[in-house]
């Protein structure tokens, strides 16, 4: 049976200045089968390679890994810290070029590779881009490094499609909610009640159950009518020109820092011709059960198990 790689996010970068720890980025996939189940708590051979150019330039880093699914099908491992193939992670130049990263896996654990997919790094990871950016004598001013201005953000600012509800340590990369109501009246389900296993919940978990919610609704019974995770996932936001495709429906958490924000987003959706969050129970898209899942009541900032049945309020979100 052919199976398939469902590749979720890179989620976090980590950097040693002074090369105590090795320089190392955290990657997660979730596995699934051809029928749509997840790949759970079994180990899997997985190949990483970084490729410089295009899809088809020169791999100058590969490892690998073994690492084994938890019970959502979902693999962690840190990229630098594999059986390596060839190349050294520490020496990537990513000012220099555009970078890809292809994964290979082996659903049986071994190193026969049958699934295999690339995609392009979009944001350079910013700690390890940092150290190439200049090496030289910050005295020499005929040699005088050039300066790039950092973009910062705050929660309130209207960017990246949306909202900005969530800003990490840094001020570079964050959450923001759309700008509208994506529904004030949408189920969770497809009309048939069962497990879909998303049952993730911290920062950027809501974009990991989303692309297990749908698979698994159409595996359990989908009627053809919407529902909450599908309607986000299909939301395109055009904002300055570009258009914003990755929207996902929130976690408990993420859910929960809209509503500590709610604030500055309805402040800056009325400035901006969008809707401001309503008096009313909006979905998570995290799971308690096979008949209900968790949503957050905005009158009162009560979160609360539901029957995936009921029509509340959905708004979608994305990172950047």
């Amino acid at each position: 049976m052919k199976r398939i790689l469902t590749l979720v996010i890179l989620v976090c970068i980590s950097f040693s200045a002074l090369g105590q720890s090795p320089e190392k980025m955290s990657y997660q996939a979730v596995v699934r089968n051809a029928d749509g189940s997840l790949v759970s708590e079994k180990s899997v051979g997985m190949k990483i390679s970084i490729i410089k150019t295009s899809t088809t330039g020169t791999i100058v880093y590969s490892e690998t890994h073994n690492p084994t699914t938890n019970t959502n099908g979902l693999v962690t491992f840190e990229i630098g810290t594999g059986n390596v193939v060839n190349g050294t992670f520490a020496t990537i130049d990513w000012g220099a070029d555009s970078y890809f990263i292809k994964t290979e896996t082996d659903i049986d654990g071994g190193s026969n590779y049958t699934i295999s997919g690339t995609s392009q790094f979009l944001s350079v990871p910013y700690a390890l881009y940092a150290k190439n950016v200049f090496s030289g004598n910050y005295d020499d001013l005929t040699n005088k490094p050039k300066v790039t201005e950092v973009k910062t953000y705050q929660i309130g600012d209207f960017v990246q499609g949306g909202i900005v509800f969530w800003v990490d340590e840094t001020e570079q990369h964050g959450l923001v909610v759309a700008n509208v109501n994506q529904s004030a009246a949408m189920r969770w389900h497809a009309g048939t009640f069962g497990n879909t296993h998303a049952k993730g919940n911290g920062l950027y978990a809501g974009k990991s159950n989303t692309s297990i919610i749908i698979p698994s609704i159409i595996a359990i019974g989908d009627d053809g009518d919407n529902f909450a995770a599908r309607l986000c996932n299909d939301l395109q936001i055009i904002q300055d020109g570009v258009t914003y495709g990755d929207w996902y429906l929130p976690s408990r958490l993420e859910m929960n820092l809209i509503y500590q924000s709610r604030s500055a987003v309805n402040t800056t959706a009325a400035a901006n011709s969008g809707d401001s969050l309503v008096n009313d129970v909006y979905w998570t898209s995290t799971e308690s059960s096979d008949n209900s899942a968790y949503g957050l009541d905005f009158s009162n900032g009560q979160e609360s198990t539901i029957f995936k049945t009921f029509a509340n309020s959905v708004r979608a979100i994305r990172s950047f």
